[in-house]
């Protein structure tokens, strides 16, 4: 008992530091390191996300419970959730809010029986880029022009604190069509911003060009 007392005397600063950075990180603002390319191009691997923990709920540190809500997603947020359907936390986009109708033909979404514009900025020989103008937030996306089961799903209905989420990668993204709509309760926050990334590629050196990116740049 008394190794503790001396402990908690000499370093009482450093606990106190790493409790409340501990509690910051759970409770109001964490950073979410990104492993694969499923949001492609506008996330890349390597990139370490700053994610906003308040931007939809004031929670208890260190659990998912909610004490008031501070907001609802939007089509177009980029939301980082624990998902229990694939046992693992994820990145993606929200493409559809409660009470939406969406689907997907040919890699092109439908909200609500009105087809999202597109439009072509790059065409390669495997796959394409394109500008999605989702509820009036622009970003682009990856398509693959092999045909896959992924490029379609029939009109889904949005039921209350569900949300369909995809990857901007969208040949290449594990979501709602593989692990169904994202509960609510699962979110973890909004993400805002690249703080950092590092090219894997690359030694692990810094991507200068990403620092403090802006997600929501328009394109």
């Amino acid at each position: 008992m008394n190794w503790l007392l001396k402990v908690w005397k000499n370093n009482r600063s450093l606990i106190l530091f790493i409790c409340l950075m501990s509690v910051f990180r759970s409770a109001v603002a964490d950073w979410y390191e990104v492993p694969t390319g499923s949001m492609n191009p506008t996330i890349v691997e390597g990139d370490r996300i700053l994610t906003d923990k308040m931007a939809y709920d004031l929670r208890v540190p260190f659990s998912h419970i909610s004490l008031m809500r501070t907001d609802e997603p939007k089509a177009g947020d980029i939301i980082v959730f624990d998902s229990k359907a694939a046992n693992n936390r994820l990145i993606k986009r929200v493409i559809g809010v409660p009470g939406d109708t969406v689907t997907l033909v040919d890699n092109r979404l439908i909200v609500n029986g009105k087809a999202l514009d597109y439009a072509l900025t790059d065409d390669k020989q495997q796959q394409q880029t394109l500008i999605e103008n989702l509820a009036g937030v622009q970003h682009a996306i990856q398509i693959s022009k092999t045909p896959s089961v992924m490029q379609h799903f029939a009109p889904v209905v949005i039921p209350k604190d569900m949300y369909l989420a995809m990857g901007d990668n969208r040949d290449h993204s594990a979501d709602s069509r593989v692990i169904g709509l994202v509960p609510r309760s699962e979110l973890l926050g909004k993400a805002k911003r690249v703080i950092v990334s590092f090219d894997y590629d690359d030694y692990y050196l810094p991507r200068k060009e990403r620092l403090l990116h802006d997600l929501y740049l328009a394109p």
